[in-house]
């Protein structure tokens, strides 16, 4: 999610939103052949909360263990035109990389950088450079060319086997959900809207029927895919129902994808890494053009993501052979006033 984003700068195109996706790609592998190689304690991952692509990695990093191997700059839920900010930490700077604004870290890779400052991106230490802002590659490589580094029991996210399935399921996902949702809300007009909206819900049916079925999208154990749609799931009715026009129905109006999403929130690495205030905050404090008044929604009860799910009849295992995570470190859990959920669940 970039920091101008919701002016939005991602651009209209005959009344519709199209995301800018010009990132600096460059990967973080194992044989550093981009000069970026894996290395434990050279990287640290700049996120918030807020938002839905970073909450991704924030995930995955969780359940793959990663925490010692590369650490978490986390910025605050709200922002202006010219940069995400850590303003949650001491001093308004984060204390590794020494910087008030993520635009730092982008202007040191290149300076007059003048695309989108993004989360997640990864951030080199020593050089306080922006290695990448790929969120679509970030993740997959963080099971991928990370194995090394990967707790004991580290679920396979992204398993071979099932690797062409994964590809095409989170596409069409991307497409008509997670990217769908801000195509409704950044519409410039009634056409562009109703074709988003009606994507959208197509495949919210479409995702409905493939789940009612099977406990997870591919596979029977969580993957890559289940991650990338359940950020957006866990938005749905406390931002994009009202505030991006996405009315049709509730997600806990959707039988199926109401349990699904409820099943994965309470799945250590899910819920416990999902902030509803910062969440909230940050949609409708800094998109002001949707929401002149900034007022925040006092609702929706978020204490029903604690309710029983009923999933497991469908079979599956969360982790495959491998084990659930432990708990989040201390300094990165999630306040429990901001997700009222959780102290339920304990």
């Amino acid at each position: 999610m970039r920091a101008d984003e919701d002016t939005p700068t991602g651009g209209y195109v005959e009344e519709h939103f199209e995301r800018d996706t010009r990132y600096l790609d460059d990967r973080i592998t194992v044989d550093g052949r981009d000069g970026w190689p894996v290395e434990a304690g050279r990287y640290r991952l700049a996120v918030a909360r807020a938002c839905p692509w970073a909450n991704r990695a924030i995930i995955v990093r969780r359940l793959l263990g990663l925490e010692d191997a590369i650490s978490m700059a986390v910025a605050g839920p709200t922002h202006d035109w010219r940069s995400w900010t850590f303003d949650l930490d001491p001093g308004g700077v984060d204390p590794v990389l020494g910087i008030a604004r993520l635009r730092e870290a982008y202007e040191a890779r290149r300076p007059g950088y003048d695309l989108g400052v993004t989360v997640p991106a990864m951030v080199d230490v020593p050089s306080g450079q922006v290695v990448t802002n790929d969120f679509k590659q970030i993740t997959l490589d963080l099971s991928t060319e990370w194995r090394e580094h990967h707790r004991p029991g580290a679920p396979d996210l992204y398993p071979v086997e099932h690797r062409e399935e994964i590809d095409e399921v989170i596409e069409l996902v991307y497409r008509d959900v997670n990217n769908g949702v801000y195509e409704a809300g950044f519409s410039g007009g009634q056409h562009a809207y109703e074709q988003a909206y009606h994507r959208l819900f197509d495949r919210l049916d479409w995702l409905s029927e493939r789940l009612e079925r099977q406990r997870y999208l591919v596979g029977d154990t969580i993957t890559e895919a289940d991650v990338r749609l359940f950020t957006t799931l866990a938005r749905f009715d406390a931002v994009y129902h009202n505030h991006f026009k996405c009315n049709r129905h509730k997600l806990t109006e959707l039988p199926v994808l109401w349990a699904y999403a409820r099943d994965l929130f309470q799945t250590p690495g899910f819920g416990d890494t999902t902030d509803f205030v910062h969440i909230k905050r940050h949609y409708y404090e800094v998109h002001t053009d949707i929401n002149p008044t900034a007022v925040v929604p006092a609702g929706p009860d978020l204490t029903t993501w604690s309710r029983p799910h009923g999933r497991e009849q469908l079979g599956g295992r969360p982790f495959g052979d491998g084990t659930p995570p432990p708990p989040p470190v201390a300094d990165e859990q999630v306040p429990a006033e901001h997700n009222p959920a959780l102290p339920l669940l304990a």
